[in-house]
């Protein structure tokens, strides 16, 4: 792993594909969306003005990790 690589995945998910190639944050999320057997969604999703939705999503539950985890993670406890 690169060190721009790790600083990547410390903001962001990352998929690096078989050719190199590394998505990250929604970009990602919908790749593997697709690869999870939804190809159609995640195509659609990948197109303008729907990946601007996506991207902006993405990071905003990102920046809010704990708040959305206690909205929607029961305590197993």
């Amino acid at each position: 792993m690169t060190d721009d690589l790790a600083a990547r995945c410390a903001r962001a998910i990352q998929v690096i594909t078989p050719d190199g190639t590394v998505v990250g944050a929604g970009r990602a999320t919908l790749m593997v969306l697709g690869l999870l057997g939804w190809p159609t969604l995640a195509s659609v999703f990948s197109r303008p003005p729907l990946i601007w939705l996506v991207e902006a999503t993405y990071w905003i539950v990102a920046r809010n990790r704990s708040l959305f985890g206690k909205a929607f993670v029961r305590d197993r406890s």
